[in-house]
């Protein structure tokens, strides 16, 4: 995660967006063969503390009921030359709006559970050049925790402001190892799609036209992390199918209470033909289905009603000079 420091209002909004998209970035990067299950970019990583005679884990993956308490441990790898100190602190996680991808909340923003809920041992340490620190915290979950699945991360950010190439802006970077609590009971998957929209610049003349775009809302409606798959099909004149997608999987998890905006490119529709956008989502199980559509056209109006009344306009030519041909000759 890249945490932005700047000087005027006019940078800070941009400041929240790539802090946004370092850190989704941060989390799903590969890691180094020394610590293959952690996140990390390049310079450190951060991974669950590896526990005796237990498998490593690329996640935390925590189960509990409401009113407990976890406990585990966090690692974090120094991979630089010099020791770097970090803040830790845990984070909710979220989808980003356009690509659906895994982010989290900045330590200002207002948590509401696992960055919540956790509390580690140290919110400050320094590790050594080439060297580790494993940090305990825990999970307490209050009596009122909501059922259902609760992504999130533990994250290590930098303490030093480093300055972005040609900006003079103020630069902090983060790495977070994820957490995937889920918090016993009624477990209640919800799936939606929203606002289907067909957009295509109709163009003057047939065969001139550019590539359409096929856009949708997909909304997890419920408590349960979803990883939805989506199949698209356009059928135009007579049902003929013009535009077929399926299995698309985007976004690869879908969290609770989420929504994501969708683009799907439809490279060269047909030039003159009008019909009707279908698209239905679905969960990896295929148990949980929705469906939206909306109309679509690739013809331009203004120039069919033109040549159509050109037509008609040469048969009627046609049809007048014909009788006056044979009125002629009757006479």
């Amino acid at each position: 995660m890249n945490v932005v420091r700047t000087q005027s209002t006019h940078r800070r909004r941009a400041a929240v967006l790539l802090t946004a998209l370092a850190m989704a970035l941060g989390l799903l990067t590969a890691s180094p063969p020394s610590d293959a299950y952690a996140a990390d970019n390049g310079r450190w990583s951060v991974f669950p503390t590896a526990r005796k005679g237990a498998d490593h884990r690329a996640y935390f993956r925590m189960q509990a009921d409401p009113g407990r308490t976890l406990r585990d441990k966090v690692t974090v790898s120094n991979l630089a030359k010099e020791p770097v100190t970090f803040l830790l602190y845990a984070a909710d996680a979220y989808n980003t709006p356009r690509d659906g991808g895994f982010a989290v909340r900045e330590r200002s923003e207002k948590q509401r559970s696992v960055g919540a809920w956790a509390r580690l041992a140290r919110s400050e340490v320094t590790v050594p050049a080439g060297g580790r620190a494993t940090v305990p915290f825990t999970l307490a979950l209050p009596r009122t925790a909501p059922p259902g699945d609760h992504p999130g991360a533990i994250i290590a950010l930098d303490k030093r402001v480093a300055r972005a190439k040609g900006t003079g802006v103020g630069v902090r970077q983060a790495v977070g190892a994820r957490v995937y609590l889920q918090v016993k009971g009624e477990r209640a998957p919800g799936l939606s799609v929203r606002d289907v929209r067909f957009d295509y610049k109709v163009p003057p003349l047939p065969g001139l036209g550019k590539d359409a775009t096929v856009t949708y809302t997909l909304v997890n409606s419920g408590n349960v992390m979803l990883e939805p798959r989506v199949d698209l099909k356009a059928k135009g004149l007579f049902g003929r199918t013009s535009f077929d997608s399926a299995g698309n999987k985007l976004p690869a998890e879908l969290m609770p209470g989420q929504r994501v905006r969708i683009t799907q490119k439809w490279a060269g529709p047909p030039p003159l033909d009008w019909g009707s956008v279908e698209l239905t989502a679905s969960d990896k199980a295929g148990e949980l289905v929705a469906s939206g559509s909306t109309g679509y056209r690739t013809v331009n109006w203004s120039v069919l009603v033109a040549l159509v009344l050109v037509v008609v306009f040469l048969v009627v030519g046609v049809v007048v000079r014909r009788r006056r041909a044979r009125t002629t000759a009757r006479g």
